[in-house]
């Protein structure tokens, strides 16, 4: 009784605030908020928006009071009423009332109890949505960065309340963002002070739900059991962050995530890291791309001596990024990042062969195991053609050029001799990743001037590659020569080789050879011609190496040819039929049926792409002789599985054989240069020949250049000849067929020489028709004084 009545006598002296304050409080907390009293408070704050802060200031009290006491009936409407306050005031006062505000729920984030911290949260949160009029000086959100992201690692005994926990601070670090993102006066939310806490956390959230796949670009229709897990709420506000990134801040948000991937090893699993990754790259701006890249790029350098599998991780989550990134370049420097992927692509294969991280040959004390740097090397190739193909045509060249600068060369390249690079094993390894790297640049490269794909400074050193022993070697070369050329996608259709009866059914497509592709075709087409007739006479050449070398002839008939280059063409076929004749180069039964399958099969393509029927008709009659006496010279009896062949194969004369008399006939008859078509094909043979065996890809190169610049027209001045003598003169004219040295005269080489295929060139698409003696043609500057 006598406390009623002191507050009967004392509540006309309280302040109207506290009055009005004290009335929105029911005598039963059950009740809830007083609608009709909390309507008057908040009348009177409006009306006399000076009265804030002290109404603030008041509710805090009593909260105080109440959570100590344990009413928690009373807190939660104190919070209510707090909460209505602020989305109905937006005065200049309201900063002092939001202090009072932050204090409140910063004690209910501090209190032991689940519900209160969760109460506080969702009261922040609303905070956070409005927009304030004016910014605040002095505020700080601190605390509630911390103690959210404590809450998203709450270990709550109870899987439901921790659940509740978890997503409560989820949802506090989300408003956080969105509170001082834009606000310039606050501190910044991306200082890696606060990075550091808010990414981890988030992180680890998203990690319980690693089984769910990130919905790329967005999670727009997500079921409600989504929407209430803590990884579906922590990928909205990750990618919200993330969205909010301005230039600047991209280092400082990803940063944490390369550290969380560290300390938790979870590179090795790729699956989670992936994730992470598109979830970033699609939330990000585009043009901001590059700069993912570019860090992940640095941090795979700074792993250079991790595990191969984090290595490997690193690489494939830079593989989903680059396609992610595809809409442009992968920043301002491009070289850059083919240049990482290159020293790690050569770091790998050094700890393959050495079994150290230690280039001194030291044992490291990780084990290094083969399998997994041979799967971190098919990664980085993988990701090196993911990276070109977002480039445009110009900027892919560049890097081709890049590469084929970085394939070591013996004598060249010192380093590749030393211990740490493993010899000659070490050199032919990398030699292959980076060939391996140009098959996946030039996967689906597309252009219109072949002058421009393939210029002297790419194609002469990849010819010179084709040369090698190394089989394997050599089939790359081939590979990317076919991706070059093809530029309509005819490729799969020459997959293997076989007589087609009627190659309409194959749909090729085929345009006119534009002016671009002859200017192309009259400067390197002898030197294509060339390698293409020895890699025949290699006798490691399997049937990929003919299978491939069949589509690389119907490809540049498709792709470059004009009559010339026709008539070349079956120039060149039919001197492999007497390749394969001759024997000269002492090849394997198999090899020679091999050589006169792709003759045979080649001819019978370019004679129906001639349309000329008289043509056809010798070419099918030729066919169906081999399939009733010798079927071991058609692909189909040689390029299977067991091969049907002869013990050994002697002369063939007669029907079997395709005859050049009968060919220059027929196509003579239809307006081909019968003077040409009657001289047999005979390579241009250079110094390089001298090499019997091209066991060093060095040799090979160095003579190669000094040959090419010495018969490139494009250079006036001529090297000089080494010293002639008598042995040198005799040993070069030992290598050439007897045939022609009885009619060489040395009186006729000071006469200009013909152009190599044997006519005269007066002029562009023109040709002076006189047949060429075998004497004049060029010959090795070994040869001349």
């Amino acid at each position: 009784m006598y406390r009623l009545w002191v507050c009967g006598c004392c509540g006309a002296l309280r302040p109207r605030y506290k009055r009005l304050v004290d009335n929105i409080f029911p005598e039963d907390p059950e009740d809830g908020l007083v609608k009709a009293n909390m309507e008057k408070l908040t009348f009177y704050a409006l009306s006399a928006p000076e009265k804030l802060d002290r109404i603030g200031a008041y509710l805090s009290e009593r909260l105080s009071r109440d959570v100590a006491r344990h009413r928690y009936g009373y807190v939660c409407i104190a919070m209510e009423a707090l909460d209505q306050l602020l989305m109905a005031c937006h005065c200049q006062s309201i900063n002092l009332f939001v202090e009072s505000f932050l204090k409140m729920v910063r004690k209910l984030l501090e209190a032991d109890k689940p519900n209160l911290q969760i109460l506080g949260t969702n009261s922040f949160v609303k905070f956070a949505n409005i927009e304030e009029d004016t910014a605040s000086y002095h505020r700080s959100y601190d605390f509630f960065v911390s103690r959210f992201s404590e809450m998203c690692h709450s270990s709550y005994e109870d899987p439901d309340i921790r659940t509740k926990i978890r997503m409560a601070g989820i949802n506090g670090l989300q408003g956080v963002v969105r509170k001082t993102v834009n606000d310039d006066l606050q501190s910044n939310i991306w200082d890696p002070q606060h990075m550091d806490k808010i990414v981890p956390s988030l992180l680890f959230n998203l990690q319980s739900g690693e089984g769910t796949e990130s919905r790329s670009p967005s999670p727009l229709q997500a079921s409600e059991k989504e929407k209430e897990s803590p990884a579906e709420l922590t990928e909205r506000c990750f990618r919200e962050l993330l969205g909010r990134a301005a230039y600047g801040n991209i280092k400082n948000a990803v940063t944490p995530v390369l550290m969380h991937l560290d300390n938790h090893s979870l590179w090795e699993g790729k699956t989670f890291a992936v994730r992470c990754f598109k979830i970033i790259m699609y939330s990000i701006q585009s043009q901001h791309s590059h700069l993912v890249i570019q860090q992940l790029l640095g941090h795979l350098d700074a792993n250079s001596k991790n595990s191969a599998t984090v290595r490997a991780g690193i690489v494939e989550v830079l593989l989903e990024a680059a396609a992610i990134a595809s809409s442009g370049s992968v920043g301002p420097t491009v070289l850059e990042v083919f240049n990482t992927l290159l020293r790690q692509l050569r770091l790998s294969v050094d700890y393959e062969l050495t079994g150290s991280y230690d280039a001194s040959g030291n044992i490291g004390i990780k084990i290094i195991k083969t399998h997994e740097e041979r799967q971190l090397q098919e990664a980085v190739i993988r990701t090196i053609g993911s990276f070109a193909n977002t480039l445009p045509t110009y900027q892919r060249s560049e890097v081709m050029l890049f590469i084929m600068g970085k394939i070591p060369v013996p004598g060249v390249h010192p380093a590749l001799t030393n211990a740490g690079s493993g010899g000659c094993e070490g050199t032919r390894m990398i030699q292959i990743m980076l060939l391996k790297s140009l098959v996946q640049v030039t996967t689906g490269f597309q252009t219109t001037n072949m002058l421009t794909a393939l210029p002297n400074s790419f194609l002469e050193p990849l010819l010179s590659f084709s040369l090698m022993e190394d089989p394997e070697v050599r089939l790359l070369v081939l590979t990317i020569l076919l991706s070059v050329i093809d530029r309509h996608d005819n490729t799969p259709k020459f997959s293997s080789i076989s007589i087609i009866s009627d190659i309409s059914v194959l749909k090729l497509k085929v345009d006119k050879c534009s002016r671009q592709d002859n200017l192309f075709m009259k400067k390197h087409a002898q030197q294509l011609y060339r390698h293409i007739y020895l890699a025949c006479k290699e006798q490691s050449s399997g049937p990929q190496h003919f299978e491939t070398l069949y589509t690389l002839l119907a490809l540049i008939s498709m792709e470059l040819a004009n009559e010339e280059v026709v008539v070349d063409l079956i120039r060149l076929a039919l001197a492999l039929q007497e390749l394969a004749q001759t024997n000269e180069e002492s090849l394997s039964v198999y090899n020679r049926c091999a050589v006169h399958a792709l003759s045979a099969a080649y001819l019978n393509l370019i004679c129906q792409l001639t349309t000329v029927p008289t043509f056809c008709q010798h070419i099918h009659e030729v066919i169906e002789m081999r399939q009733k006496e010798v079927p071991f010279l058609l692909p189909e009896d040689v390029f299977i599985e067991n091969p049907k062949l002869p013990a050994s194969l002697e002369k063939l004369e007669g029907d079997v054989l395709f005859q050049q008399s009968k060919i220059t006939e027929v196509l003579g008859g239809s307006g081909y240069n019968t003077d040409r078509l009657a001289t047999p094909y005979i390579p241009q043979f250079t110094d390089e020949d001298r090499l019997s065996k091209r066991k060093s890809i060095g040799e090979t190169i160095s003579l190669q250049v000094e040959v090419e610049s010495r018969n490139s027209p494009e250079k006036e001045e001529r090297t000089p000849a080494e010293e002639i003598t008598f042995e040198t003169l005799k040993n070069a004219i030992g290598k050439y067929p007897s045939n022609i040295f009885p009619m060489f005269s040395l009186s006729a080489l000071p006469r200009p020489p013909p152009s190599p295929s044997g006519t005269i060139s007066s002029g562009y698409g023109q040709t002076q028709s006189r047949s060429v003696p075998v004497y004049e043609m060029k010959f090795p500057d070994l040869c001349v004084y």
